[in-house]
């Protein structure tokens, strides 16, 4: 429990029903998307930015671990809190679409506005917000901005921080920082709006942020492509882009997804492929977009897959995405716990990584189910296990260290679109190297001298 004198304090910024301490209201706030858990002493759930920078103040005056949280989703345990007498800071009051400006394709959102819910707005005014990852419908734009979010559409348009033009940031003293803005070309002074995006709220807490938008594509075309080969399939994704064809989206996903998402949903899909690639491409034509498909598909064809199947409606496109989407919970028919890990490595070396986690599995005796985004190199291997076992997490713990190798030998690293948090943070050191987490520290010093934002994620603190 937070002092009675703190939790006045916040009761005077953010009302009564903005702070939150009892037990079950805490328990609520004490996980995110894994299985780690913390409790909060207190949650506040501010509704501006200037509430925000008075939480700040109060907690720099009292010392106390503030850790912004959105939706809960995140998958590297980056919203729990590692300190006692941490207050949780939820943005999800924030969630005002402010501004929407056509004429300069820019959206100016709070923090707390949901992924779909943003991108449902501007695709009303034929605009497009691309980024959208699994979690799009349970994710908000100050979590996605704070952990550079990706997704499917990431090999044709790239991650969030390609579309963050400016941010809004309370700082660790409480003051207000304004980055960015619409001009298209802007390199006056550091980039702080990129040195935020993927901070995890180590650095300020994210309260608003200015989007950059596109022009809504026209036309799609979605293919399922069968393999009978796991290993043909991660080779027919550098296949395809040899061929000069960028699709928007090129997933894969192993025999134990396709099985766990028919077994959830009875979509149709085939359980006796080893493999399955999910390919869209887009665009403004047409015709453009189903040649391409067509091309890709016959790559695909030439590169050992058993089928391409081509969705006829809007329906049948829908349900090849619920099913991608899908993948996540429905690995939980196969064991009671997972642990979902976000590498990326050079397309180049798929095939290959691919062949090392397989060995991983075997040689640990417990599923490594592949699945994610093949097109850009971001594999989300999953171990599926059962933590009430004895023994099963060290192996876990093991395993994991060997995925983090075979990526870092690959030329990889330890994460795409997840974030560090805390899961990844015994890695961190060895993913970059000693003098850039030196310099990590220097910058987290600098702007949070008194270590009050986020703190024991990314690396292991100095007390």
């Amino acid at each position: 429990m937070q002092s009675k004198k703190v939790v006045d304090a916040l009761i005077r910024i953010a009302g009564r029903d903005g702070v939150l301490v009892t037990p079950e209201d805490l328990a609520a706030y004490s996980y995110d998307g894994t299985f780690a858990e913390g409790t909060p002493a207190a949650v506040v759930l501010p509704r501006s930015t200037e509430q925000t920078a008075g939480i700040v103040k109060i907690a720099a005056e009292h010392r106390v671990p503030l850790i912004a949280r959105g939706m809960g989703s995140g998958l590297a345990a980056g919203s729990i809190p590692v300190r006692a007498g941490g207050i949780v800071v939820s943005f999800t009051r924030m969630n005002r679409i402010v501004e929407i400006d056509a004429a300069n394709s820019t959206v100016r959102v709070e923090a707390g506005v949901v992924t779909a819910d943003l991108q449902a707005e501007v695709e009303k005014r034929g605009l497009f917000y691309p980024p959208d990852p699994s979690s799009i419908r349970h994710s908000t734009i100050g979590g996605n901005i704070a952990c550079n979010a990706g997704g499917p559409r990431c090999l044709k348009y790239g991650v969030t921080g390609n579309y963050v033009l400016g941010l809004e940031v309370v700082l660790a003293d409480g003051r207000i920082l304004q980055t960015g803005g619409k001009p298209i070309k802007d390199v006056t002074g550091y980039n702080l709006t990129a040195l935020f995006t993927s901070s995890e709220g180590t650095l300020g807490l994210i309260t608003g942020a200015l989007l950059r938008l596109v022009a809504r594509p026209r036309w799609a075309k979605t293919a399922l492509c069968e393999f009978d080969s796991l290993h043909d399939a991660s080779r027919a994704v550098n296949a395809v882009l040899a061929e000069g064809i960028v699709p928007a989206s090129l997933e894969l996903m192993d025999r134990t997804a396709i099985g766990c998402i028919e077994e959830a949903m009875h979509l149709g899909l085939n359980t006796d492929v080893e493999a399955s690639l999910i390919l869209e491409t887009d665009g403004a034509d047409e015709q453009t977009v189903m040649r391409e498909a067509e091309a890709a598909g016959r790559v695909c064809l030439e590169s050992g897959a058993r089928s391409v199947k081509v969705a006829r409606t809007e329906e049948e496109r829908a349900g090849l995405w619920r099913a991608r989407r899908s993948i996540s919970p429905s690995l939980a028919r196969k064991a009671p716990n997972k642990l979902g890990e976000d590498i990326t490595v050079p397309r180049g070396a798929i095939p290959e990584v691919v062949r090392e986690l397989r060995e991983i599995s075997a040689r640990h005796g417990l599923p490594i189910v592949i699945f994610g985004h093949a097109g850009d190199g971001n594999l989300h291997p999953n171990i599926l296990f059962d933590k009430r076992k004895v023994g099963e997490w060290e192996k876990v713990q093991r395993m994991v260290g060997e995925v983090f190798a075979a990526a870092l030998a690959a030329g990889g690293t330890l994460s795409g679109e997840h974030g560090v948090g805390v899961l990844k943070r015994p890695y961190f050191e060895r993913a970059l190297g000693p003098v850039s987490v030196e310099v990590q520290r220097r910058i987290k010093q600098a702007l949070d001298p008194l270590n009050i934002l986020n703190p024991g994620k990314m690396f292991e603190d100095k007390e």
